[in-house]
């Protein structure tokens, strides 16, 4: 017994489920519906009670009318068929009615001593002459009385008006009634008339709903579509939107597409990224299993050179891993720490790290002098790889620069090489991952992934790279950073932060290697 609601509350739910319209389409068109409903019936609730308050005040005009023509007959006496004096109240009644004619829906009557007399000639949707209770109700009234009264046609409005004559101990009572729903019935056929028609404009408001719902959600049901047809292997549909208005609809179909180029885009430089990983992972594996498979024990001078190029690839392996992982860091934003830091001294202490590898004309060019906020072993990170790949680049002796400067609001931090230069159809691609450049590298134990690195830790600081080469002419490799000033030490605040590097710094006779100016300092060969 216990357990029968739960049944019946899941067939409630899913009842529920299938009685609420799935498709937007249909829910659109049924809010559209339901406030041309209800602003349909609003209107005609408030056109019929106005109807009705103008026919209840015309009634109230009407008996207010007639009262006052009874009281100016009355009043003189006479009566006005033969000149004489009224005989009798009876006669003063049937004179008042007689000389009134009755509109359609009115009725006049008279009562003497509470008794029906007289009535109007009208026909009446029932008799009140016969009628005994409204005989009591407005027949033997001492003064004017106004009421309704619910008779078997419905309400009656009426007004009776006592009736006295001196000389006849008799009392009369005129009475003038209206058949207040017959009068109003005016106004209750132009609401149904009202209703008619809205009922005809709904059905015309739900095709024409159905048309331009149908239109409006066009793009929505493209971009369900498109949505379906992606699959795992196939990202290249879009949603078409030429021809279109330029409304919200055609801009979420934008947007839409604009995500699938991030997409494919994403999921095509991953499937290369997989690619060339596997493929340089590959490599080393597949030359220490060459190696081992023709190792001979026996020979020592053998296993001393395999496990030499053993430990040299596995050495590689690692390397390129540890690069992978910072790549994959790089895009957290903790990956960079910025702090103040003096442009000269850190220009002039990677300058002394990174002459040491490699035998060239090694110059350092123009220092920038300036306190600002960056990351200095990220920094560090970025120069010395691009210095690593001028030194792979060039051969012993050739000419390697190494500068800074501040160029409007930005750091320039740049690596000028004399080696064979970069062809313009490479310029871009060497950024890539695993990516290298058409002119052969003096080395051949790099991955691919300096460069690669440099630009990531360049958009960390929210900068950029800059490669300017011509091939035959060597290459210019520029970090351009944002310029942030450090904000002043707090022992020393009248300091200007774009001059406070001193003299002496950590790399000793910085001015002794100062050669004549280069000429591309970080721009344009």
């Amino acid at each position: 017994m216990s357990e029968e609601p739960a049944p019946a509350a899941g067939w409630r739910a899913a009842a529920r489920r299938r009685l609420t319209p799935r498709a937007a389409r249909v829910r659109i068109i049924g809010w559209a519906l339901l406030l041309v409903l209800l602003a349909l019936a609003l209107v005609t609730l408030v056109t019929w009670r106005l109807l009705v308050r103008a026919t209840d005040e015309r009634m109230d005009v009407a008996l207010a009318a007639e009262v006052e023509e009874f009281d100016r007959i009355t009043a003189s006496g006479i009566d006005p068929d033969t000149g004489e004096p009224f005989a009798s109240v009876a006669d003063v009644l049937q004179t008042v009615i007689t000389y009134n004619l009755a509109r359609p829906n009115e009725k006049f009557l008279g009562y003497v001593d509470g008794a029906y007399r007289f009535q109007s000639r009208i026909e009446a949707p029932v008799l009140l002459s016969e009628d005994a209770a409204f005989a009591r109700l407005a027949g033997d009234v001492r003064e004017p009385t106004s009421g309704r009264y619910a008779s078997g046609a419905g309400e009656v409005r009426y007004l009776a008006v006592p009736v006295t004559l001196e000389g006849d101990p008799a009392r009369g009572v005129a009475v003038v009634a209206y058949f207040a729903d017959q009068e109003r019935q005016a106004a209750d056929d132009t609401a149904q008339l009202m209703l008619a028609v809205g009922a005809v404009t709904v059905l015309l408001a739900a095709a024409g709903a159905w048309v331009v719902a149908g239109r409006v959600l066009a793009p929505v049901r493209e971009v369900a579509a498109t949505a379906q047809g992606i699959t795992e292997t196939d990202l290249s549909g879009r949603i078409p939107v030429e021809g279109r208005p330029d409304d919200e609809l055609t801009g979420l179909a934008r947007a839409v597409n604009a995500m699938l180029d991030r997409v494919e885009g994403g999921v095509a430089a991953q499937r290369r990224f997989l690619d060339d990983a596997g493929h340089e992972l590959r490599t080393p594996i597949t030359i220490v299993r060459g190696h081992l498979d023709v190792l001979d024990p026996a020979d020592p001078d053998d296993v001393r050179a395999t496990v030499a190029l053993v430990d040299d690839e596995l050495e590689r392996m690692n390397r390129m891993v540890s690069e992978l992982l910072l790549l994959a860091r790089a895009e957290q934003p903790e990956f960079v720490r910025p702090q103040p830091v003096d442009v000269a001294e850190l220009t002039a202490e990677v300058f002394g790290k990174v002459r040491r590898l490699g035998d060239r004309d090694w110059r350092l060019g123009a220092v920038a002098r300036a306190d600002l906020l960056l990351d200095p072993q990220r920094l560090t990170q970025a120069v010395v790889a691009l210095a690593d790949n001028a030194v792979r680049y060039t051969e012993p002796g050739d000419r390697v620069v190494l500068g800074s400067r501040l160029s409007g609001a930005d750091l320039l931090v740049w690596v000028d090489d004399a080696g064979p230069g970069i062809a313009a159809a490479d310029q871009e691609r060497v950024f890539e991952r695993f990516a290298r450049g058409s002119a052969g590298a003096r080395r051949s134990d790099g991955a691919g992934l300096g460069l690669s690195i440099v630009r990531a830790i360049a958009a960390a600081h929210g900068g950029r790279v800059e490669l300017h080469s011509r091939p035959g002419e060597g290459a210019t490799f520029t970090l351009v950073l944002p310029a942030r000033v450090a904000p002043p030490e707090p022992d020393d605040p009248g300091d200007d932060p774009l001059d406070t590097v001193d003299d002496d710094l950590a790399t000793p006779a910085l001015s002794d290697r100062v050669p004549d100016p280069v000429p591309t300092e970080g721009g344009p060969r």
